[in-house]
Formats: C-alpha cells, sequence, structure tokens
C-alpha cells in the first residue's frame, strides 16, 4: 500500500524528529508517565506513523463494507442507509410490570426488544422451587410458563419487532414459548426475527447459569440451529458472546479470541450434527462488550470481523458471504459503571456508545447510569436511550462508513489484536478445542491472570477510576432507585399454582413423557419441547424431564 522509498524517507524524517525535537521537549516537559497503555494494557507508541502499518494491502486487509473480510463492516452503506438496533435490555418483576416498561421504551424511540429474565428462570427453576427463594423478579422477569410468556408479549406484535432474548441453559424453552405466543397472535414461525443468545459455552467460563453437561448443552444449541433453519428462518440462533467474557476481566484480545473459539466450537458441533455451513452460518450472531478505551474497542471490532471471516473462508470453506460476517450486537460495560457518582456513568455510556457506533456494531444496548446500584429507573433508562439517539442523529459519526479507517494507529492496533487472538485459537487448537480448554481451566485461568492485574492497577493508581481512586467526593444517600416488590415472589407462586389447577394435566403428562423418551434417543428435540410448552408445561418441568436425562454440569473450580 506504500511506496518502499516514501517509507524510507518516512523513517528518516520519524527519527530526526525524536532525536531533535522530541528529546528536547522532554527535557522541558517531560510525560505523564514512563509508559502508555491502551485499556487492555497494550503499549501504546508516542506516534504512529506508515511505518507502523507499512505491510498493510487496502484489498486484503481492508476492502470494501459488505465485502470480505468485512474489516470496514458488513454492509454496503451502514448507518447512511439505517441505524443500528436501539435494543434495551429490559425486565423485572413480573411479566405485566415488564410489559408495561417494554411499551415504555418503544414509545420511547427503542426499535427493538430485549428481554432480561430473573435468575431462577436463567437456570431452568421455577419460582415456587426452593433454589428461587429471595430471586425471583430481582434481575430479570420471571417466566414459568407460557402463560407468563402471553402477558409479557401482550399487545406487541411480534411480526412487527425484533426481540432479544437473553437466556443459555434453557434457551430452546423460552424460545418454544415465543414461537407459542406469535402463533396465538396469528403470527407464523418464518415472520419472526430476532436472537436468543444460547451460548452455553461462555456459562462455563465466565457467568454460571449452566443446567447440563457440554455435550448435552450442545445437542440442544444444534437442535435450535437445525430447526431454525427450516421453521424460523429470519431468527439468529445464537449470540455468541464475549460480552460476559469481558465483564469477568478478559483483555480486548481475549475477548475476541475466546468468543470466536467457541464460535469455532459451535460450527464444528453443527457440522458433526449433519448440517451444511452455508445453511447454518448466516444466522450465527455474536455479542460484545464496549469499554472505555474507545479507540481499541473499535479496532477490536474491526479485528472481530476480519478474523471470522477468515475463519469461516478458510477453515469451515463456507461459500456464502453471509456465512463470512460477523454480526454484532453490542452492550455498554456494566463492569465500568460506579455506585460512586454515578452521573458520571453517562458520561462513560457516551463513549462507549461512540465506540460501538464506530466499530460498527449493528444493535446497542446502552446501560443506565444507576446500573452500579440497582435496576434502572424509567428516567435512567431514557436517558441511556437518549444516548444512542443523539449519537445517532447529532454526532455525524454515522454520515460515513468506517470513519477511523486508514487512522496509522486504529490500523495498527486493528492487526495487533487480530494477531493476538488468532494465537489464542491456535493454542486452544492444540488444546484440543474450546470446549477442552474450558474444561482443563485454561481460558478460565487467563481471564482471572487479566482482571487481577487490572485491579492492581486500579489499586496502585496506574489506572484512574474517576471517582473511584481519584477525584473524590463526599456522597449523600441515593434515592429513586428502583426496588423489586418483595410481594412479586408470593405473586408469582400464586399465578403457578392456579396454572396447574387450570390446565390439562394428562396433557401435560404426556408431552413430558414424550420429551423424556425422545431425549433419550438422537432426535432433534425443538418439537417436542413445542408441544411440552403449548400444553403449559413450566419451565422447571421441562427442565426437570432433560436434566434426568442429561445430567447437571458441575464446576470445575479454578484456582
Amino acid at each position: 500500500m506504500y511506496d518502499k522509498k516514501k517509507l524510507e524517507d518516512v523513517k528518516a524524517a520519524f527519527k530526526n524528529w525524536e532525536e531533535n525535537k522530541v528529546n528536547k521537549s522532554l527535557g522541558k516537559f517531560p510525560e505523564r508517565k514512563e509508559r502508555f497503555s491502551t485499556g487492555s494494557d497494550t503499549e501504546v507508541d508516542r506516534l504512529y506513523t506508515p511505518i507502523n502499518v507499512e505491510d498493510l494491502d487496502y484489498e486484503r486487509d481492508l476492502g470494501y463494507p459488505g465485502e470480505y473480510p468485512f474489516t470496514r463492516g458488513v454492509q454496503q452503506t451502514m448507518y447512511r442507509g439505517r441505524f443500528w438496533t436501539m435494543r434495551q435490555y429490559a425486565g423485572f418483576a413480573t411479566a405485566e410490570e415488564s410489559n408495561n416498561r417494554y411499551k415504555y421504551l418503544l414509545d420511547q424511540g427503542q426499535t427493538g426488544l430485549s428481554v432480561a429474565f430473573d435468575l431462577p428462570t436463567q437456570i431452568g427453576y421455577d419460582s415456587d422451587h426452593a433454589l428461587s427463594e429471595g430471586e425471583v423478579g430481582k434481575v430479570g422477569v420471571a417466566i414459568d410458563s407460557l402463560k407468563d410468556m402471553e402477558v409479557l408479549f401482550d399487545g406487541i406484535p411480534l411480526d412487527k419487532v425484533s426481540t432479544s432474548m437473553t437466556i443459555n441453559a434453557p434457551a430452546s424453552v423460552l424460545l418454544a414459548m415465543y414461537i407459542a405466543v406469535a402463533e396465538k397472535q396469528g403470527v407464523s414461525s418464518d415472520k419472526l426475527r430476532g436472537t436468543i443468545q444460547n451460548d452455553i459455552l461462555k456459562e462455563y467460563i465466565a457467568r454460571g447459569t449452566y443446567i447440563f453437561p457440554p455435550e448435552q448443552s450442545m445437542r440442544l444449541i444444534t437442535n435450535i440451529f437445525e430447526y431454525c433453519s427450516k421453521e424460523v428462518p429470519q431468527w439468529n440462533t445464537i449470540s455468541i458472546s464475549g460480552y460476559h467474557i469481558r465483564e469477568a476481566g478478559s483483555t480486548a484480545a481475549q475477548e475476541v479470541a475466546f468468543t470466536l473459539a467457541d464460535g469455532i466450537a459451535y460450527v464444528e458441533a453443527a457440522i458433526k450434527a449433519g448440517l451444511d455451513v452455508d445453511e447454518f452460518a448466516p444466522r450465527l450472531s455474536f455479542f460484545f462488550n464496549a469499554h472505555n478505551d474507545l479507540l481499541e474497542e473499535v479496532a477490536k471490532y474491526r479485528a472481530a470481523r476480519r478474523l471470522w471471516a477468515k475463519i469461516m473462508k478458510e477453515r469451515f470453506h463456507a461459500k456464502k458471504d453471509k456465512s463470512m460476517q460477523l454480526k454484532f450486537h453490542t452492550q455498554t460495560a456494566g463492569s465500568t459503571l460506579t455506585a460512586q457518582q454515578p452521573d458520571n456513568n453517562i458520561i462513560r455510556v457516551t463513549v462507549q456508545t461512540l465506540a460501538a457506533v464506530l466499530g460498527g456494531t449493528q444493535s446497542l444496548h446502552t446501560n443506565s447510569r444507576d446500573e452500579a446500584l440497582a435496576l434502572p429507573t424509567e428516567d435512567s433508562v431514557r436517558i441511556a436511550l437518549r444516548t444512542q439517539q443523539v449519537v445517532a442523529y447529532e454526532s455525524g459519526v454515522t454520515e460515513t462508513i468506517d470513519p477511523l479507517a486508514g487512522s496509522y494507529y486504529v490500523e495498527s492496533l486493528t492487526n495487533s489484536i487480530e494477531e493476538e487472538a488468532m494465537a489464542y485459537i491456535e493454542k486452544i487448537d492444540n488444546l484440543g478445542g474450546a470446549t477442552k480448554a474450558i474444561e482443563n481451566g485454561y481460558i478460565q485461568k487467563e481471564i482471572q491472570n487479566s482482571a487481577y492485574k487490572y485491579q492492581m492497577q486500579v489499586e496502585s493508581l496506574d489506572s484512574i477510576v474517576v471517582g473511584v481512586n481519584k477525584f473524590k467526593i463526599e456522597e449523600t444517600e441515593k434515592k429513586e432507585l428502583l426496588k423489586v416488590d418483595p410481594h412479586v415472589e408470593i405473586l408469582q407462586r400464586k399465578k403457578l399454582q392456579k396454572l396447574r389447577d387450570d390446565r390439562d394435566n394428562d396433557k401435560v403428562n404426556e408431552t413430558l413423557s414424550v420429551l423424556k423418551e425422545k431425549a433419550e434417543t438422537e432426535e432433534n428435540l425443538m418439537p417436542y419441547i413445542l408441544d411440552a410448552v403449548k400444553s403449559y408445561a413450566t419451565l422447571g418441568e421441562v427442565c426437570g424431564v432433560l436434566r434426568e436425562v442429561f445430567g447437571e454440569y458441575e464446576q470445575t473450580v479454578i484456582l
């Protein structure tokens, strides 16, 4: 891309500038610190020039938006055609309360739904299970049955909105409920658009809401791939998530590496199950974090797109462009939000929003200022949504595609993140793949080491967190926080009892019996889970049957 003679001239001029200008200046005005680094602790040079990207080839490494290797974006016109989906993650207490919040957000200009489920739902227990006590409706909405799902989406036409559901171990059950609600609305499954997270490997790595052992979990995931490719063709069947890996303390390069390694494992499992890569790969999607180091984050997204395109083309021999495109949702970084001076979080989220947009995200959730303290209030969630809208309509960054391309620093950082991520993927391959690397604790240990290193930097003031280790003030008690009424748990249990009294229990038992029988074979379980859900079998009952057949996963403790 660069003329060799010109590069030599730049090198000579750069050396002269350093020796005769910079060194002289440093005597009068020393730099703030000896070493500068990104948020992931990658060293940052004083100045970037064509020397740092002398091997960059435009056609090979960048290309054009919508064309391989998709470094510059997955759509030809990106945000000049339409903005990313503004999808605020929401859900708390009962289905009725969450339904009201969804309608409020849609009225305020949100363009897609994103469902947060409570902890019992995430691990496949009904609200009246002993292990659910004290957790019902606390970190998301409680969904025990199709009846709750009907209420959750009451008055929301499912053929008009795109819905994302953050659910993993029982993803097949919640997806079945969604399909059944749509059917009751008169919406056929081929009209449904959205995403189900369905990423169990990162649960073993970083989050913990798993139920079944890896082999059985992978079966359910590939069952969803196969079923949706025929019955729900517009649905994104998995959102391979780096978000929680980053929240657990990984670096930017580790987030890319471990996420794509999980993606490789899912593709391999699907191919092993007899699926054609070009049939299911176009519906794979990804989910990344947006941290505070704006330029590193932009480079991270660009590197991830390019690396995934290469993996799909060279490793899996995908032929369709859509099979090679890394489409992703972004959420701003919850782990960067502070309980101290929470209004500062609005500024952090703005920087993170810019990173996601400049990096070419397809959809975005912006966290609210009070989320380090509680679930967000309506005022807080409106400000978070307005942050996206101001960036979209007022900032100017959406007027051209990939506006930071060609920056010597951004291109150099894109290259280095890709190289570091690829080195991790090769290491994971040598360990036998992502599942083996998780089972032996390699990935968890790498994340733990990075998290510890960062915490030491905060404590030593090498990394400044405004309002926490510098620029502190005396603060009064926080007011106007959203609190979930403990009565929600009692109400949800009463609703469950009424459901069990009113439904056709013979039909429920019949569908659960068939599901158990099929789980002991190699058949695709989605049709039988759908039958059970339609009979008003509860989430806990369906997962209970699968627990009987599959067993439960026991975590490996990594020290």
